[in-house]
């Protein structure tokens, strides 16, 4: 019935190969989704240049979710205001994670907004994600083995293989054993309420897991249980539990859960954009920011990596010393970086932004002099708060940064195309200027009409 009321009431994109995996949606789609089912959906608008570059991008999302329980669709919001008005959709493209009415009564809240990078391989993670349960547990032996070849990053939880649970679970598994392999992950006590609960919050953003000892143990050595870690990199990174902390007050264990998991998040030294800055910012701590130039083939000059090198070798090698309250990352786009700076930078080069503060620090030293001993000191003046700061999140900063932001894009328009630009915004103050020049002018006119004294009458 839901397949029928799909081809009813929802048409298929025109055109071959991806594209046709995606649902043009129509108004219907809010009756549709109450049937069930997991949605991914691009609200767009013709006329907007990022929808049009996503449009490709999106062809292949659909492609690659073909096969699963997501289905993925766009909706026109020229046409269907009215369910535009109904996601709260402010800008395009937005793109949301929508589950119907029974899936999001169990697995929590309706819609997700996606707010990372526009590549396929981000967007199809983050539906796969939201598609299932906050913690996905392991039930094969090799499966671990499969997820770290997939994923760079994620969460683990380990529990316990004791108690009556685990007898009781013991003893029907040996009654099975000659039909199949049983495995379970006991998820049970406070490190287990901690954990998913946090995982609830940052679902949308990174993936978490639990295993029994029997597959963890394949993979990592676990000195104490139960125990949670993070994968990255080719590492395991365990939370620290404190002695006696699982036996303290839930909000307490969930507020250090949720801070080491916030902290952890991200890899060691990953690329900043427009679309994951926000969320490095969430971290809470100073953003390293490591500034080059790519081209449009993603290249960048032998200089440039020497000095994104240099920086990355630092936190590599004192990332005890770092890690808690520094982020170390780099960006090919300039332009980010000029905005933080509210100038235009130098290449390459290095800024610190205090994410709390919105204040961004630079090296007193010429960047390109700089030195692993020289950004050591540089870094322990941040920590003292003995550096020199720049910017903040005041009115005039705000206000400051607003303008500079429209004159380089205005600048890169130019740059980009001079004609187009001196149409779109050329005519419109030309009219201005002619309209003001006319109300003036009217105004002047009648003025001198008015002082003029009234002509003799000669005879």
């Amino acid at each position: 019935m839901v397949y029928l009321n799909i081809l009813v009431l929802i048409t298929v994109c025109t055109g071959t190969g991806y594209a046709s995996r995606v649902l043009e949606l129509s108004d219907k789609f809010s009756e549709v989704r109450r049937e069930g089912g997991h949605w991914l959906v691009m609200f767009y608008a013709p006329w907007c240049g990022h929808c049009k570059r996503l449009e490709p991008i999106w062809g292949h999302i659909a492609q690659a979710l073909y096969k699963t329980n997501i289905r993925v669709g766009r909706v026109d919001c020229t046409r269907f205001s009215s369910l535009a008005a109904e996601f709260s959709i402010s800008g395009f493209p937005t793109i949301k994670f929508i589950k119907g009415e029974e899936e999001h009564t169990f697995l929590g809240e309706e819609e997700h907004t996606f707010l990372g990078d526009r590549t396929k391989q981000e967007i199809v993670n983050f539906a796969l994600r939201m598609s299932g349960p906050p913690v996905q547990e392991l039930t094969r032996a090799d499966s671990l083995a499969m997820i770290k070849g997939q994923n760079h990053l994620f969460f683990m939880y380990v529990g316990i293989q004791d108690g009556a649970l685990w007898d009781a679970y013991y003893s029907v598994a040996i009654k099975f054993q000659p039909h199949g392999f049983l495995y379970v992950g006991i998820q049970d006590g406070a490190l287990w309420d901690a954990y998913y609960s946090v995982a609830i919050k940052f679902q949308p953003h990174g993936f978490f897991y639990s295993a029994n000892t029997d597959i963890a143990k394949q993979h990592v050595d676990l000195d104490e249980l139960p125990a949670v870690f993070v994968y990255k990199e080719s590492l395991h990174y365990f939370y620290p539990v404190e002695s006696g902390s699982l036996s303290q007050d839930a909000e307490h264990l969930n507020t250090s859960m949720y801070n080491w998991i916030n902290e952890e998040r991200f890899e060691t030294f990953p690329k900043v954009t427009r679309g994951n800055i926000n969320e490095l910012m969430q971290t809470k701590k100073y953003i390293v920011l490591v500034v080059v130039e790519e081209n449009k083939l993603q290249e960048i000059s032998p200089e440039m990596i020497e000095f994104r090198d240099m920086v990355e070798s630092v936190i590599r090698k004192k990332r005890d010393k770092y890690h808690k309250n520094f982020q170390f990352g780099w960006t090919g786009s300039p332009e980010l970086a000029n905005s933080i700076a509210m100038s235009i930078l130098p290449l390459p080069y290095l800024l610190v932004l205090n994410s709390t503060t919105h204040h961004h620090h630079i090296p007193e030293d010429d960047p390109t002099h700089l030195t692993p001993e020289a950004l050591d000191i540089f870094l322990e003046k941040i920590s003292n708060q003995t550096a020199l700061i720049y910017g903040g999140n005041s009115l005039g900063v705000k206000l400051y940064r607003t303008y500079f932001e429209a004159r380089s894009s205005l600048a890169d328009m130019y740059r980009g195309n001079p004609v187009l630009t001196l149409v779109l915004f050329g005519l419109p103050l030309g009219f201005l200027s002619l309209i003001l020049y006319s109300i003036c002018c009217s105004d002047i006119l009648d003025a001198d009409e008015e002082d003029e004294p009234p002509h003799e009458k000669k005879e």
